[in-house]
């Protein structure tokens, strides 16, 4: 499987695109904003503001969601501008995904994005995108002040190696042997530590990074609090075999490269790296049912939306490896098991972490 080809989000603007469902990432990136912000206001204590703030969103995908973190960049720097006032900068904003993400689509909502700009009177914003991994060098040396990432970094660059033992899950599960959480680890931390590296080549002294994850409360991966969510896709795999419409090896060497952090473990990455201070790390969860039903419908709906929102993210995996005949009957299993398993009277939760880190 090669990643950058299908770890792409849904694109377009179908009923099972990224764009049309990805609420989830949305609230992450509300719930996360005080983290921007304070990020943002701690980067001009001295008052002092540079002629061009430059920007860097890895991971920015597709959809609603994706100038919505520079939109708060901007807005906080802006305030901070009227506070002190300052004449406030231009913005160089870079976004930033693997080459077949859905560009075409981030591109057209650019103008009315920069309409918004004039009305607010926030002057010039120029906007480049940038197709690439962030697992490796994207930018000039010295040339960020500030970086985003969010719901994008629990992706590894690659599957791990060594999980020719995990066979019948899709990803670590409660069944998972020892060497297999390791070698999910392993990947991570390598990931990891690359991705502070490389950027502490591009982001100017002083500069900040706001990082938001996909994590787990649990010291071990194998009873992070979301795996049921794959657990339940695998099931699904599993029941396409009994029917014949896949073959039951081609679930055995079939693995997310996904891998969900805890607190502890992104400390110690970052300490052993170097590059970069821990200035503030908050965690908070996320209830998939409550997103947007807050009087609480019926399990079924929640289904729904759990269902297209895995999907929208997984879909181009399942499809690179088992072909793109299964996946509406895959997911049609899928719901069923979701719309069973909420019925039980089980929530959906998903801890999130976020970080500022700041460049030495």
């Amino acid at each position: 499987m090669v990643l950058e080809k299908s770890l792409p989000m849904t694109a377009g603007d179908s009923e099972c695109s990224y764009a049309n469902n990805s609420i989830l990432q949305r609230t992450v990136i509300v719930k996360s904003k005080p983290v921007l912000e304070e990020s943002v206001k701690n980067m001009f204590k001295n008052g002092i503001f540079p002629k061009c703030f430059t920007v860097a969103d890895l991971g920015c995908s597709s959809g609603p969601n994706t100038l919505l973190s520079i939109s708060n960049v901007i807005d906080a720097v802006h305030s901070l501008c009227k506070e002190n006032k300052s004449e406030p900068p231009e913005f160089q904003v870079y976004l930033n995904d693997l080459p077949d993400n859905d560009f075409n689509s981030v591109f057209k909502t650019i103008p009315s994005f920069h309409e918004k700009m004039k009305k607010e009177k926030y002057g010039n914003c120029y906007i480049a995108g940038v197709a690439g991994s962030f697992y490796e060098r994207l930018f000039p040396r010295n040339s960020l002040n500030f970086v985003h990432s969010s719901y994008s970094l629990h992706w590894l660059s690659q599957v791990p190696k060594g999980l020719e033992c995990n066979k019948g899950s899709i990803l670590i599960s409660e069944s998972s042997p020892p060497q297999v959480v390791e070698s999910y680890f392993k990947q991570f931390n390598k990931d990891f530590s690359s991705f502070l590296h490389f950027r502490s080549q591009e982001v100017m002294s002083g500069g900040h990074m706001v990082l938001v994850y996909v994590g787990r409360r649990n010291p071990d991966p194998r009873s992070y609090e979301s795996c049921c969510l794959m657990d339940l896709l695998t099931n699904s795999l599993h029941h396409l075999a009994a029917e014949g419409k896949i073959k039951k090896d081609e679930i055995d060497s079939f693995n997310m490269p996904s891998y969900a952090p805890n607190e502890e473990e992104i400390k110690k990455i970052i300490q052993m790296e170097g590059s970069f201070t821990l200035e503030r790390l908050e965690a908070f969860e996320s209830d998939m049912a409550a997103i947007d039903k807050p009087n609480g419908k019926h399990f079924e709906d929640s289904a729904k939306l759990v269902v297209k929102t895995i999907r929208a993210v997984t879909e181009v995996m399942l499809a690179s490896h088992f072909g793109n005949s299964i996946v509406d009957h895959l997911f049609e299993i899928y719901a069923k098991h979701v719309t069973e398993y909420l019925s039980m009277g089980n929530k959906i939760k998903f801890f999130n972490i976020s970080l500022c880190l700041k460049k030495k």
